[in-house]
């Protein structure tokens, strides 16, 4: 029985993680900042995207639109990440990695690479089990960007601030998620 509310009380400590968040800093999404680290390859390899501009709010200026906006608010984030926002994603893959590493299958079996409902359908190869989870991962952040949001922006953070947007996102989101998981995995 414990095994199976592992998920009550993850979810419940997810919940209580959010609040702190949007009580004591700001509410969390962070796709804006995959869109940064482009920002500060990008600044890296030609060196004239951002500028520093007096008359911008920020002090900083950019020739790309998005990184503009807000007064340069972003492009100033290309220049200095180091904020709550970037840091948050790094927090994020610091624990999924900790995660998997203190709570998650052992090393060497077959669940390290792959839930059984997916060996079960496509087999055991790691490299189609990679694959298909980065190319998942690109298509939700593309159309997060195209969506001005993220998941977690949109649906966890939105509907925690009884936001109208974060209901419907989230709506959406399983009315496409449950047909194509039992398009793809069936009713088992």
């Amino acid at each position: 029985m414990t095994g199976q509310l592992n998920w009550l009380k993850g979810g419940i400590i997810l919940g209580l993680v959010f609040l702190l968040s949007v009580f004591f800093v700001k509410p969390i999404g962070v796709s804006t900042q995959f869109v940064i680290l482009n920002g500060i390859i990008w600044n890296a390899v030609s060196g004239d995207l951002v500028e520093k501009n007096p008359d911008a709010k920020s002090g900083y200026s950019s020739s790309n639109a998005y990184l503009n906006k807000s007064g340069g608010k972003y492009a100033k984030n290309v220049v200095k990440p180091f904020n709550y926002s970037f840091i948050y994603v790094f927090g994020m893959i610091l624990g999924a990695f900790l995660s998997v590493m203190t709570k998650g299958p052992k090393p060497g079996s077959l669940d390290r690479v792959a839930p059984e409902v997916w060996r079960t359908k496509f087999g055991e190869r790691a490299s189609l089990r990679y694959f298909a989870a980065f190319t998942g991962g690109v298509l939700v952040l593309y159309g997060a960007r195209l969506a001005g949001g993220c998941t977690s922006g949109h649906m966890m953070s939105g509907m925690m601030q009884t936001s109208v947007s974060g209901y419907l996102f989230a709506a959406g989101a399983f009315a496409a998620a449950i047909p194509t998981a039992l398009i793809i995995y069936g009713r088992k």
